[in-house]
């Protein structure tokens, strides 16, 4: 059993229950893009990032092959990561507007970033089984975070039904029928045991370039779910941002 954010990111790096996963990201790490060739990607499955107190939670989809899998870090390196972090920097959840590399100095502030599954799947598509295999982990996560965490945003749909089942398990009541997902959407979701405090779930388009290039999410609307959510948290406004998301 982790006992702490430290012992389950640990923990989780060396998992490899999906062999299909296994091999693929072993084997992207191997070959590489032509434009990374230099590097040392990372390889394993990548945990969640920021701070083991936060009041906001980001959920995804997985890690990026040449993304995530490369540098390590969720949201990293990546188009998806270009437009998230620029748009949690101007909400006021990160210290920076970019996240380009493990040691680059970005700091999440009071929010942490994680994903269903932890391996980049072939074509950004986890199966049902490895999504399974990967739930506890999440599990595990929002149990530790459970003492402040207030709010949870989840980009895309994929997501949001695969974060549902595991507010289930970790203490949150799921109304019935179940919340749909759409941008914008909001719900608030009541404790079902005495240690967990009434959770928002808020939804969004995920940045992806399918997403972000054809216009069905633009920056602004990422911002303005990201804002509402961090001051849904508690979390305070940023004391003055210049710029705007990419």
């Amino acid at each position: 059993m982790c006992r702490t954010i430290a012992e389950l990111d640990a923990q989780l790096t060396a998992c490899r229950a999906c062999p299909r996963l296994v091999e693929w990201r072993e084997q992207v790490a191997h070959e590489k893009r032509a434009s990374f060739r230099d590097e040392n990607y990372w390889g394993k499955p990548v945990p969640g990032f920021g701070p083991d107190d936060a009041r906001l939670l980001v959920v995804g989809l997985a890690p990026a092959a040449h993304g995530g899998n490369r540098t390590g870090r969720m949201f990293t390196g990546d188009r998806s990561a270009d437009v998230l972090i620029a748009c949690m920097h101007r909400a006021g959840l990160a210290n920076q507007p970019t996240s380009l590399s493990a040691d680059d100095g970005l700091r999440l502030l009071g929010t942490r970033v994680t994903a269903p599954v932890h391996c980049a799947p072939p074509d950004n598509k986890p199966l049902p089984s490895e999504r399974d295999n990967c739930r506890h982990w999440l599990t595990t996560e929002l149990g530790l975070l459970a003492p402040s965490l207030r709010a949870i945003v989840v980009l895309g749909g994929w997501g949001w039904q695969a974060l549902l089942p595991v507010l289930t398990e970790s203490g949150w009541t799921v109304p019935k029928p179940k919340p749909k997902f759409g941008h914008g959407a909001h719900y608030e979701l009541e404790p079902a045991r005495p240690d967990r405090s009434p959770l928002h779930l808020f939804g969004t388009y995920h940045p992806s370039q399918q997403n972000t290039f054809t216009g069905r999410l633009t920056p602004a609307m990422l911002e303005t779910v990201l804002t509402a959510a961090a001051r849904t948290a508690g979390l305070p406004a940023p004391p003055g941002v210049s710029g705007a998301c990419p």
